[in-house]
């Protein structure tokens, strides 16, 4: 989904008019668009991975070690 919202948004369209078309694929909300407040935190969420991307390498790393040690997180 987050492809198809970067895709669109570089076409011009708002973030507002992308929500409605998009469907979620599996769980409790299976076929239902999600929230324009998800899309948004998935784009900031992108944006974030995109100027950090050592932090998110840090973070897969101790992430990976905790489970490792069998303390995974909830």
């Amino acid at each position: 989904m987050l492809h198809t919202v970067l895709r669109r948004r570089a076409n011009g369209e708002t973030v507002e008019d992308i929500q409605t078309d998009l469907l979620i694929p599996t769980g409790r909300r299976k076929g239902q668009s999600p929230s324009l407040s998800s899309t948004y935190r998935a784009l900031a969420e992108h944006e974030k991975a995109r100027a950090y991307p050592e932090a998110v390498e840090t973070a897969h790393a101790d992430f990976a070690a905790l489970r490792q040690r069998g303390h995974s997180p909830k």
